[in-house]
């Protein structure tokens, strides 16, 4: 049985097509327990919430939070792995939304593109520095704008995220 990678060559209009974002960081949405990731377009006001695993989550809080675990998590390791390859990640990007599921791509080396949970895709651009942008169509589609009045409430998750401990998404 073997393992099914799909990557691909494709030319982007990253100018055109695509929009930067910032993590704003990770919790759990009350009362499903499901852990969220939050992303804000850097010029802009669109926030997109993206809904994922315990251990994605912890992943990401962890890098955020500057948690050095005593062995690699996986995605430590997929960094080391380009590091070690010399293929390095260029950047991130969340291409698609299909029945409420997000796709994203990684965008390796001479342009390669690889298939990849958007999840584990921010842990990984988190670890290298790489930027981690959207298709203007998925945040058409799927961001929300937070009106100013509102604004206090993401300023309460920026705290909250300054408390929570990683270990509270291993739920």
């Amino acid at each position: 049985m073997g393992v099914r990678v799909t990557c691909r060559e494709r030319q982007v209009d990253t100018e055109a097509a695509v929009r930067e974002l910032n993590v704003v960081g990770v919790r759990v949405e009350l009362p499903t327990n499901q852990p969220i990731v939050l992303l804000k377009e850097v010029d802009g006001d669109r926030y997109l919430p993206i809904w994922i695993g315990a251990v994605e989550a912890t992943a990401i809080a962890y890098e955020q939070q500057g948690v050095k675990p005593a062995r690699p998590l996986t995605h430590d390791l997929m960094r080391d792995m380009l590091a070690a390859l010399k293929a390095p990640l260029h950047a991130v990007e969340i291409v698609e939304m299909r029945d409420n599921i997000f796709y994203a791509e990684l965008v390796i080396g001479d342009n390669v593109r690889v298939s990849a949970r958007p999840s584990d895709s921010i842990a990984l651009a988190l670890r290298v520095g790489a930027p981690i942008r959207c298709a203007d169509q998925v945040l058409t589609e799927a961001a929300i704008v937070i009106p100013d009045e509102q604004e206090d409430e993401v300023e309460k998750f920026r705290e909250f995220l300054e408390q929570v401990r990683p270990e509270d998404f291993a739920g």
